[in-house]
């Protein structure tokens, strides 16, 4: 069988790649393209377009690019054409993902939806086209299992595929001094910052994380760093600085940590299930800021929070960040009490989360519908 996948972020990546494993293993002789990144070519995909050249985030800096987006799309329409796959698999990324779900079906390609976009915070309309154009919605967050049923629409939940990652990386993991002596890490305690993985990102949030360096001198400050970004990119910003780097060892940094400023996304679950107690921010353009203030209707924007529906994490939204960083980083790191209480919230996070396997379930539930 034929399959073409589509993930437009290091996350995406991730997870599909993990899909691409799972049905390679129910389906022997499957043969994947994607416009993805590193780990689902590493996976097995033949890579036709990286994600770096689509990763984009807010109102402003879509219009801006808006050639770019529209190249990609007709490339990606043509390349659709020409592979004609049995199926396309879509993870996330609903602005490039849902245009292409409606293509793919009118073509009569099946279409199904690995990881919802976000439209319980927005766009809620466009649920139309899922329910017109996807065959099956596999979604991550328990929640949105009845979002989509009060929209009429079928959806699937068999846990979240953060689990599959994070119960792989456990298995192996040795709290040592080998990740230090590899890094030239001291033996001052760490505090990871994960400033995402686009460059907008980057631009706006790592000057605010960077802010708070010397009130903390007892600590030492190490950046995750994004699998599509240069050194050369950080550079501009962490020059000067007593910040040290680290690449794909997101999860040994975070377990080597006592405390994280995370940017909005993935990541904030990734940090919880690793048990790193962590502060979430996030910053996008003013425009977007104002404009997003009318459409997204969310109590949270932390995906912790939106899981327990209440507040776990703290969430830094906008202005004043690195003042308000600095004044949770110190509750993270001094009071016992407020703590305990996130790890303890963190276990019932993970039991609500299910079992790992995920990708698995989910391989196995695309090979029976395409061959029912």
């Amino acid at each position: 069988m034929k399959y073409y996948l589509i993930a437009g972020e290091a996350s995406g990546d991730m997870h599909a790649a993990n899909l691409i494993r799972a049905l390679r293993k129910k389906d022997p002789h499957a043969e994947f393209r994607c416009f993805g990144g590193d780990m689902m070519e590493a996976a097995g995909a033949t890579l036709f377009v990286h994600y770096r050249d689509m990763a984009m985030m807010g109102l402003v800096e879509v219009l801006r690019k808006y050639n770019t987006i529209r190249k990609n799309k007709l490339k990606c329409r043509q390349d659709i054409l020409e592979y004609h796959p049995d199926v396309l698999i879509l993870v996330d990324y609903s602005g490039f993902n849902l245009p292409m779900a409606r293509f793919a079906a009118k073509n009569n390609i099946r279409v199904i939806y690995y990881i919802s976009p976000k439209l319980w915070a927005w766009a809620q309309w466009r649920v139309k086209t899922v329910k017109e154009y996807v065959k099956r919605m596999f979604v991550i967050l328990p929640f949105e299992v009845d979002f989509y049923r009060e929209h009429q629409v079928e959806a699937e939940y068999y846990g979240n595929p953060v689990l599959d990652s994070i119960s792989e990386f456990e298995s192996g993991f040795r709290h040592d001094n080998e990740f230090r002596e590899k890094n030239n890490l001291d033996n001052r305690p760490v505090i990871a910052l994960l400033a995402g993985s686009r460059k907008q990102e980057i631009d706006l949030l790592l000057p605010e994380m960077l802010a708070i360096i010397p009130h903390f001198g007892e600590y030492q400050f190490v950046i995750a760093g994004a699998p599509a970004i240069s050194p050369e990119y950080y550079a501009r910003f962490i020059s000067g600085t007593a910040t040290s780097i680290v690449y794909n060892q997101t999860y040994t940094l975070l377990k080597h940590a006592e405390a994280a400023v995370v940017t909005s996304g993935t990541a904030t679950l990734e940090t919880a299930l690793l048990g790193t107690p962590e502060v979430v921010i996030y910053k996008t353009n003013p425009v977007t800021f104002f404009i997003g203030n009318f459409f997204v209707k969310i109590k949270f924007f932390s995906l912790v929070n939106l899981i327990l529906d209440r507040e776990v994490v703290q969430e830094l939204l906008q202005k004043n960040l690195s003042a308000d960083i600095r004044k949770e980083l110190e509750k993270l790191l001094k009071n016992r009490e407020y703590r305990a209480n996130m790890l303890h919230d963190y276990a019932l996070l993970r039991e609500k989360l299910g079992v790992p396997g995920v990708a698995g379930r989910v391989a196995e539930r695309i090979y029976s519908i395409m061959n029912s």
